[in-house]
């Protein structure tokens, strides 16, 4: 199940569960949709793998208790701002490459 993690990991700004916002790979490392495009250019800088828009959970009980209320988000923050420089360094070769085939 999706930790639903709190904020960006880079810039530290506020993801609640149902925003729209919200960038993962398939590690969870969690970004702004902004930072995703604008500052890692879609390369998680923890696995090199890329992002997709993280799903929002049910907010009620519409079946079998699977909501929010039953699965809280996670309330840990985990922010750790990319060095940009040495980020860039680690992209510049595969950030061209589609993320299915990296």
């Amino acid at each position: 199940m999706l930790e639903l993690r709190p904020t960006c990991e880079h810039c530290n700004k506020p993801l609640p569960p149902n925003s729209l916002e919200a960038m993962i790979c398939s590690y969870e490392c969690t970004f702004c949709k902004h930072c995703v495009e604008n500052v890692i250019e879609n390369v998680c800088p923890n696995c090199g793998g890329g992002f997709c828009q993280r799903p929002i959970r049910p907010s009620v009980n519409h079946r079998g208790n699977n909501y929010l209320g039953n699965d809280p988000a996670s309330t840990t923050v985990k922010h750790r701002a990319v060095d940009i420089e040495k980020h860039r360094a680690f992209a510049k070769s595969i950030k061209n490459i589609n993320p299915k085939d990296r």
